[in-house]
């Protein structure tokens, strides 16, 4: 192994504890949702979103935690975190070109997104 694969580059870093920060508010959203849920259920109280919700809590939950599953590959360089955040990198620059948004910000983000991470990609084993 080379000297490369060991160094962490402070882009992939920063997107790790920012997708970290992310993911923990989301989990946090779907903890919420679901306590919510849950104790308008046991008071007998209409349902906090109804039934919706309960899918809902349980959809951030599973979403707050793939995510925080990815921003640790990331932050240690996993190859398979890496090819998650390029794919759905692709999947939002796909959904914004389909809206016809190519000039917006979110668009302009994961397209300098995709191409960075495409340029670390040799620090990922």
């Amino acid at each position: 192994m080379t000297a490369a694969r060991y160094t962490r580059p402070l882009g992939v870093a920063g997107i790790a504890v920012l997708m970290g920060i992310f993911g923990f508010i989301v989990l946090l959203g779907g903890i919420l949702v679901l306590a919510g849920f849950t104790v308008s259920a046991f008071l007998g109280a209409p349902a906090f979103f109804g039934e919706v919700g309960l899918g809902l809590g349980i959809i951030l939950v599973i979403f707050g935690l793939i995510v925080l599953a990815v921003a640790y590959g990331l932050y240690d360089l996993h190859i398979w975190a890496l090819a998650l955040a390029v794919i759905v990198l692709l999947v939002y620059m796909v959904s914004y070109a389909l809206a016809g948004a190519y000039v917006s910000l979110g668009f302009i983000l994961s397209l300098v997104l995709f191409v960075y991470l495409l340029a670390v990609s040799r620090h990922f084993s």
